[in-house]
């Protein structure tokens, strides 16, 4: 069965996004890569997971870089509470539209929660304009800091970047990012954080958690 393209975008940097179909798969890619597919969700999850963990209390207001097919979304959903706020950053209004729209049912419709905003934007600016104000932020804006998918997202992964990214938490808060392969680089520009990694198994697929505490 062949893919059919039900729809693109144009990113900022002139490169296309394109959401495509085979039977029950989706994927969306820009250009020639793959930056996510439908076929499971199992990091996510486990992302999700491990930064509740982490926290230990119940999060009050939780911020996500990254809509994607909604399932990092729906995964902390899951582990959040019922006073929890979630605030999903996105920078591609046709993501946004995909989740209400095609690619509504795969993660169980999460934007249908009353928990969530979307702001249609940077999460660095949302977490300029919300200092401290994040019990957790999970990051899922790119393939991990070995494969930065957007260039205006590359200074997120140095010495600067991650002290902003920990700037937008609480006291005892968890930053979480997620990356297909670990990054040495990474490691080292999180000198002096309290920087653990997590390897996750997914269909026998290696993916790689970074988890930081303020």
């Amino acid at each position: 069965m062949p893919w059919t393209e039900l729809d693109t975008a144009s990113l900022p940097d002139g490169e296309v996004m394109t959401l495509r179909r085979k039977g029950a798969d989706f994927e969306i890619r820009v250009g020639l890569y793959e930056l996510m597919s439908s076929k499971n969700a199992g990091s996510e999850r486990a992302m999700a997971k491990l930064a509740a963990t982490r926290l230990g209390r119940a999060a009050g207001r939780v911020l996500i870089g990254g809509l994607g097919m909604g399932y990092t979304l729906r995964a902390m959903l899951d582990e959040a509470g019922p006073e929890t706020r979630l605030t999903v950053a996105e920078l591609v209004p046709q993501v946004i539209a995909w989740n209400r729209g095609p690619l509504a049912d795969l993660a169980a419709r999460p934007l249908g929660d009353p928990r969530v905003k979307v702001v249609l934007g940077d999460v660095a600016d949302v977490i300029r304009s919300h200092p401290g104000g994040f019990d957790i932020i999970l990051m899922d804006v790119d393939n991990g800091p070995e494969a930065v998918m957007f260039d205006r997202n590359r200074p997120l992964y140095s010495v600067v970047g991650l002290s902003h990214l920990m700037a937008g938490l609480t006291p005892g808060g968890v930053l979480a990012l997620w990356a297909a392969d670990p990054s040495p680089d990474f490691e080292r520009a999180a000198t002096g954080l309290r920087l653990d990694r997590a390897e996750v198994d997914v269909a026998g697929i290696a993916h790689t958690i970074y988890l930081a505490t303020r």
